[in-house]
């Protein structure tokens, strides 16, 4: 069981939250009248007080909301929870959504510090039940009812398609294929055949939203811009081969060209990372081969599958 210490809004991003007595949060936006608030999955961003003290100890004197956090809770270390746990206080309950963030420019705390816990300790929520939250009010992880569903992402990779001359069809009939198999797509990107840009995007995924499947399409042939597998290669804690074998076994049955796809899978994390093809039709085949069989999968990467044999 956690405590709010304290509840902070801002009407401008980029700057210092100030603490107020209370805040009604929004169903899918966040707390009215704060600058962060919106239609997206950082609606709520959340700190624990202990983190705050321990950095205070070494120096920072700061306060509640400098990182730019609206709540902050006694209790808890939301660092150690995973991507979907329910927090509940009072009449509102929040989904967590993001674990850390990137840190594009430096604040005044890091300045002054040479460190700032926010990028690495705060979490993000979206909120699922409205009402009003108050300094004081009781916080507590509530358990599911319902399964959560799987959550993705579809990377494309395409130069002239980042550049605006080619129109990306793979990527969003991958995403409708997922959604027609009860896949939350909760991030769609188009990104040139850039490994550096590649490989930050997956890290993200992996490791800040803790997506169960990343499905990336494009960049798996013999081009000097396909780069692809060694970008995905590059971020992999294990190789799941057997995914990208069956998908060129069953593809050399259309095409003999299918022994020239460098296309692999791997584990980051918790999150299962396909590399498909380029073209829709070939994306949709590939589909074909693990859409039914990667759910156990991603099942044991959650925790929630406890057994592989076979009766």
């Amino acid at each position: 069981m956690g405590k709010v210490i304290a509840v902070c809004t801002s009407e401008v991003r980029g700057t210092q939250k100030k603490t107020v007595d209370s805040g009604y949060f929004a169903v899918d936006w966040g707390i009215q009248g704060d600058a962060h608030a919106g239609n997206w999955h950082r609606q709520v961003s959340l700190l624990s007080a202990d983190k705050i003290e321990a950095f205070n100890r070494r120096g920072a004197h700061v306060a509640p909301g400098a990182f730019g956090e609206n709540l902050v809770v006694e209790g808890f270390d939301f660092r150690a929870l995973p991507v979907g746990t329910l927090l509940r206080c009072g009449d509102v309950l929040l989904e967590m959504t993001q674990i850390g963030k990137d840190c594009h420019s430096h604040c005044e705390i890091y300045k002054k510090m040479g460190d700032c816990i926010m990028p690495r300790e705060g979490v993000f929520a979206r909120v699922l039940e409205p009402g009003t939250i108050t300094v004081g009010d009781e916080m507590v992880i509530v358990p599911r009812t319902t399964p959560r569903p799987w959550q993705a992402a579809v990377i494309t990779l395409s130069d002239k398609g980042a550049r605006g001359e080619r129109e990306d069809k793979s990527g969003p009939a991958i995403a409708a294929r997922l959604k027609e198999n009860g896949y939350e797509v909760v991030e769609q990107l188009l990104l040139a055949d850039d490994p550096a840009a590649l490989k930050k995007q997956l890290m993200r995924l992996a490791d800040q939203r803790q997506l169960d499947l990343i499905l990336t399409t494009g960049g798996t042939g013999f081009s000097p811009r396909d780069t692809t597998p060694e970008a995905t290669l590059a971020v992999a804690d294990r190789q799941v081969p057997g995914i990208a074998e069956a998908i060129r076994a069953a593809s050399l049955a259309i095409t003999k060209r299918a022994m020239l796809s460098r296309a692999v899978s791997v584990i980051r994390g918790k999150t299962l990372i396909i590399n498909l093809p380029g073209s829709p039709k070939a994306c949709m085949e590939s589909m074909d081969v693990f859409l039914d069989t990667i759910p156990h999968g991603m099942g044991l990467l959650r925790n929630e599958v406890q057994d592989c044999a076979r009766a």
